[in-house]
């Protein structure tokens, strides 16, 4: 997973939040989404390419600190990488789904 590295994304957070909730925790649904869909690695490479720090990425994602415009773009990032491991996630099942039917012959 983790393939935002290297594609040169361009997310425009101000598009994904509204001025409300800056200065607030982001969502409990919004954090238990990105928390099951991402990895230590997807927020390192977070990390790295917004210039926001590990520690404080992970704050907000599990709501210890606020969305702020200079976090915004990070938590955007990583909310592009859990989209992209959920599609990865569903494939995978899919695909587990078909070959354990077939050695179940159901």
């Amino acid at each position: 997973m983790g393939s935002i590295k290297d594609l040169g994304l361009v997310l425009k957070s101000d598009m994904i939040f509204n001025e409300s909730e800056y200065g607030k925790p982001i969502s409990e649904h919004l954090s238990e989404v990105i928390r099951r869909n991402v990895s230590k690695n997807d927020y390192a490479n977070v990390a790295i390419q917004s210039h926001v720090s590990f520690s404080t990425i992970r704050d907000v994602v599990y709501r210890t600190n606020s969305l702020t415009k200079m976090n915004a773009q990070a938590i955007a990032l990583l909310i592009h990488a859990a989209f992209e491991n959920s599609i990865a996630y569903k494939l995978r099942a899919e695909s587990d789904i078909i070959y354990l039917g077939k050695l179940l012959k159901v």
